[in-house]
């Protein structure tokens, strides 16, 4: 088995895959008017309408309903990434925060609500400054 996407619904998914392109810079992927993908190296964020719900089941999806999924990104300064969303995101859940788990990160909603999070692992930095500093 292999982990390789997660898809989000919405009503208005040009709106939604716009939003994704901006703040990731990952071009979209489009199947059809109903379906598009952001890949990146690890992972796919795919987006369907909700005219694609009936096609698995009707009623199995309701867009912009989300409260425990957070999408999560890996950047190399997270910091930097968000001076560059300040003009594009309009719900920040927080600034730039380094969490107890060592990574620092940026949370957010999309314009259907949903978390994301951007995050740039700052462990191993802090290790290799208290190792060097040990020496």
């Amino acid at each position: 088995m292999d982990f390789v996407s997660i898809r989000i619904i919405t009503g208005d998914i040009n709106r939604l895959v716009g939003f994704y392109e901006k703040i990731t810079g990952v071009q979209a992927a489009w199947g059809n008017e109903d379906f598009a993908e952001l890949r990146t190296a690890h992972g796919t964020l795919a987006i369907g309408s909700t005219r694609t719900v009936p096609l698995f089941a009707p009623g199995s999806a309701r867009p912009a309903d989300n409260h425990t999924v957070i999408i999560e990104f890996l950047v190399a300064d997270v910091d930097a990434l968000y001076e560059k969303l300040k003009n594009v995101v309009e719900d920040f859940v927080n600034e730039p925060t380094t969490m107890p788990w060592g990574n620092r990160a940026l949370l957010l909603r999309d314009p259907d609500g949903n978390l994301v999070n951007f995050f740039t692992p700052v462990v191993d930095r802090v290790q290799r400054a208290r190792t060097a500093a040990d020496r």
